[in-house]
């Protein structure tokens, strides 16, 4: 599977990171044509870097970037999405107040990136609970990472459960994109402890069963 990630930061390197560990081809676009090369080359594995301005080539395109952010990458780049899988990351998180999300209460990244989108774009959460730092081995004391998703199309969703096991971690796929809403307040909650636990942003958030 070709995989393209839009976004050279911090998440973009890990969601990266796994994906070349499973195998797959892996693009890189950003903004700043000079990341991508940068991030591409640590990637390895074949990974290459596309202009900001060049085709989109992934089957699946993950938009690794912050929620303010996304409205205009998908502006620029919605001609090219109609027929992709899209993998949505981010938490709306206000980050004046780091308070609360801001979008209303019934809806979520997600669902507010799907209006954005040519009708019929299939739309999977992924990876907003999981942060960059444990994404770089997919593991945290030597257990797989949860990835937890939602979304409507089921096709979509084994795409990204590929992707996630082909990286080492464990796909939970919790339903329809409307359950974003729960995902990203799980984030929430996991941003907000690392001050009181000192942990900085290397903890897991694990399902046992």
């Amino acid at each position: 599977m070709k995989v393209t990630i839009i976004g050279a930061g911090n998440m973009g390197r890990g969601i990266g990171m796994r994906a070349v560990a499973g195998g797959h081809d892996v693009e890189v676009i950003d903004r700043n044509p000079e990341d991508a090369q940068t991030l591409a080359a640590e990637l390895g594995g074949g990974a290459t870097a596309v202009e900001p301005d060049g085709p989109i080539g992934g089957d699946l395109v993950v938009l690794a970037l912050y929620y303010a952010s996304i409205a205009e990458a998908v502006e620029q780049y919605r001609d090219q999405l109609g027929d992709k899988v899209v993998v949505e990351i981010s938490v709306p998180l206000d980050w004046d107040t780091m308070d609360g999300f801001v979008i209303p209460a019934d809806t979520s990244a997600a669902e507010e990136v799907q209006k954005l989108l040519p009708d019929g774009t299939k739309v999977v959460k992924a990876f907003c609970t999981t942060f960059a730092r444990t994404l770089q081995t997919g593991e945290k004391n030597g257990v797989p990472l949860d990835v937890p998703m939602a979304g409507d199309d089921e096709d979509a969703k084994r795409k990204v459960a590929a992707l996630v096991e082909g990286g080492g971690m464990r796909p939970i796929d919790l339903g329809p994109l409307r359950r974003a809403r729960q995902l990203e307040n799980a984030t929430f909650l996991h941003m907000a402890a690392q001050k009181p636990l000192g942990a900085g942003f290397d903890t897991a958030l694990k399902i046992l069963d």
